[in-house]
């Protein structure tokens, strides 16, 4: 396939991301765990570095993302053709939205949509964080899955701490920041 057709398909898969993901960043990892079986773009263990990257830069998860899969696929003009995809169906359904705010809020049909939409949504992030858990906590192999006790401790023990209340308080980046030097320090 030449660069042309694979920026194309690139743009498209995108898209649709773009188009399906209702909820935000967390809600484009499913899509993602299927591109990873649909083509040879990344892997999943790829997928979760991708996600530790991105969640440890500034920006929204999606774009990052989004541009971190157009970079190794393409090099710079990938990861803007990917970014433009994703971002693409939101500015034309925000500017639809906009254009018939007033009428579009208050129709009790639009209500109900909104009100199933988040329980789905919801359960696609719940997926997601399924998958993500899997690859991250497990050993995968072709023949076998084996639990990383030390990660699954150390995931446990950070999922207590932030249930504490002045913990919350610490920026996300502060944990990625902590876990990694603990990764170092403990060699996981």
């Amino acid at each position: 396939m030449n660069n042309f057709m694979l920026a194309l398909l690139v743009f498209w898969e995108f898209f649709k991301i773009g188009l399906f993901a209702v909820g935000g960043g967390p809600a484009t990892l499913p899509y993602l765990m299927e591109l990873t079986e649909k083509f040879d773009w990344f892997t999943m263990e790829e997928l979760t570095n991708m996600i530790a990257v991105s969640e440890s830069t500034p920006g929204p998860l999606g774009i990052n993302m989004a541009t971190y899969v157009g970079y190794q696929t393409l090099g710079p003009i990938g990861g803007i053709i990917s970014t433009l995809g994703l971002v693409t169906p939101s500015i034309i359904i925000i500017c639809i939205i906009a254009a018939f705010f007033s009428k579009f809020n208050k129709n009790p049909f639009v209500q109900s949509a909104f009100s199933t939409i988040r329980p789905a949504v919801a359960a696609i992030i719940a997926v997601a964080v399924y998958s993500i858990c899997r690859v991250s906590l497990f050993k995968i192999t072709e023949t076998s899955i084996s639990p990383q006790w030390n990660l699954i401790i150390f995931a446990s023990i950070t999922l207590g701490l932030l249930q504490i209340k002045p913990l919350k308080k610490i920026h996300p980046f502060m944990w990625f920041v902590m876990g990694a030097i603990i990764g170092l320090i403990l060699k996981f």
